[in-house]
């Protein structure tokens, strides 16, 4: 038998470790680590999703992903709509991808995952979603026990050919199983919690949070746009709170958000604490987590090119209010400690 020369050998050795790199399931983490933007294609049934009515019904599409590296996946998934008020008002709805799927070697590590996007196919609709993208990350920024989000540039294709195709940002958010693994967490399945009888202090920053953007839109007892997650070493410890869904926020002032009729609110940009009572030193303490990272905060906003420079002067504005409220203590001790929630 002819012997394998040395430089032959590395060849193949190199041939088959690259194939076999290539051929790994996509780690559903990472994914989520990584900032570069993926280029996605759905195909499905575009009107029969638009016509869905119940939840969790699901059905057939393909899925392509093509990563900053190149690497390109093309997969089966299902997709469902999701939401209530943006599947009747939205020309696509929210969805939700499933890709554990026959045939999804590679993507069905991602589970199964929320997918944001556009309420319309105009620029202005694009702007409102990557502007929710960008609170997402900001309170990346703020805190460790949030969900992180992937950027999407993401071409629909009806497979009936009854919509035309179109092109458009969109992102997915990270599963809470992920989340709640790599936090040192664990999601199950719970009983309907009190605010007051979660985390403390995190419930405080998730409060103090949605003052800042000038989001009501949330509730822990209804688990409305809030995820519980539980640590996984010590079952007595009260769960954490996970907030998600930003888009009825100030800080993103959609055309289609309404003021909230049962606080009061004449427009959405009014912010309004929805905290239970917390200690003035308490609530200086989360501040201070504000406070220090205010200027990543800016930075980033003002990084964030996708985003027009009018918008984000806007959004800086509008978050420059929230700290000039936390710099003026008669302010803080009002807010945020005499007038709060009792029920």
């Amino acid at each position: 038998m002819k012997k394998i020369s040395p430089l032959l050998f590395l060849i193949i050795s190199f041939v088959c470790s690259h194939v076999s790199a290539i051929a790994q399931p996509i780690d559903s983490l990472r994914f989520f680590t990584e900032e570069q933007v993926i280029q996605m294609t759905i195909s499905t049934d575009i009107k029969s999703l638009q016509a869905q009515k119940g939840d969790d019904i699901f059905q057939p599409g393909t899925v392509t992903m093509k990563f900053p590296d190149s690497t390109t996946i093309t997969e089966p998934i299902n997709v469902g709509a999701r939401g209530k008020f943006r599947r009747g008002y939205c020309r696509i709805p929210p969805m939700m991808i499933n890709f554990r799927q026959p045939g999804a070697n590679r993507l069905s590590t991602l589970g199964k995952l929320k997918m944001v996007i556009g309420c319309g196919v105009q620029s202005e609709d694009e702007q409102l979603l990557l502007k929710e993208f960008m609170i997402y990350k900001i309170y990346n920024i703020i805190e460790e026990k949030s969900f992180r989000v992937r950027l999407l540039r993401t071409n629909y294709i009806d497979t009936r050919n009854k919509v035309k195709p179109f092109t458009q940002y969109s992102f997915l958010i990270e599963d809470d199983g992920d989340l709640a693994r790599r936090t040192g967490c664990k999601k199950k399945e719970h009983p309907s919690y009190l605010t007051e009888n979660t985390n403390r202090e995190t419930m405080t920053m998730v409060a103090i949070f949605e003052y800042m953007i000038g989001n009501t839109d949330w509730s822990v007892p209804n688990g409305h746009n809030v995820k519980l997650i539980f640590d996984k070493n010590k079952e007595i410890v009260k769960p954490y709170v996970v907030p998600y869904d930003f888009d009825y926020c100030g800080l993103v002032d959609a055309s289609y958000a309404v003021p909230n009729e049962i606080i009061g609110t004449e427009k959405v940009t009014e912010r309004v604490y929805r905290g239970f009572a917390r200690t003035l030193d308490e609530v200086q303490s989360i501040l201070t987590v504000f406070k220090e990272k205010k200027a990543a905060i800016f930075a980033f906003v003002n990084s964030f090119t996708l985003v027009t420079e009018k918008n984000r002067r806007i959004m800086i504005d509008y978050l420059e209010e929230f700290y000039k409220i936390i710099d003026n203590q008669i302010r803080v001790k009002s807010i945020f400690v005499d007038n709060v929630r009792t029920s």
